[in-house]
């Protein structure tokens, strides 16, 4: 079984009237396939959330923003508003899906460095071993695992 680990980075706006945003869960595991969903918690107003992906040595890629289409397939936001929180849900996960995972409480990716805060990552990340609970890290994970036959191919 292939083990794969979601890392979230949440990308928050600093301004003075003390909005954040922060990964609501430490770690979840699931099966290549399977549906997960990223949640962040946030504080202070928001006005139109998203969530980015970025792929090592690239920029940035813009998921979903809410009151638009999403422009990912099988990528959608949910906003709970009572309980201030935003979801990604990815229909089925997949290995091509690994990167690192922005939840933000405005957009973000406008050329301006000082706009984007990083806490807490969501990284998928591919090792050979079989699928466990993890709590060691920082921050919230996924893990993504392939079902292999009883010889392990």
């Amino acid at each position: 079984m292939f083990l794969y680990t979601v890392f979230l980075l949440s990308a928050l706006v600093g301004d003075s009237n003390e909005n954040d945003i922060k990964p609501n869960s430490e770690t979840e595991h699931v099966l290549e396939g399977s549906s997960v969903t990223l949640s962040c918690n946030y504080s202070g107003l928001v006005s139109t959330l998203q969530w980015y992906r970025q792929y090592p040595r690239s920029a940035p890629q813009l998921l979903v923003m809410e009151h638009m289409p999403p422009t990912t397939p099988g990528f959608t936001l949910e906003h709970d508003k009572d309980a201030k929180r935003v979801h990604l849900k990815i229909s089925s996960a997949e290995v091509t899906d690994s990167a690192l995972y922005y939840c933000a409480l405005r957009p973000t990716v406008t050329g301006n460095p000082e706009t984007l805060y990083k806490n807490l990552p969501y990284f998928i990340h591919r090792e050979n071993q079989p699928a466990k609970p993890s709590v060691k890290g920082w921050g919230p994970k996924i893990s993504c695992g392939e079902q292999r036959g009883n010889d392990g191919i």
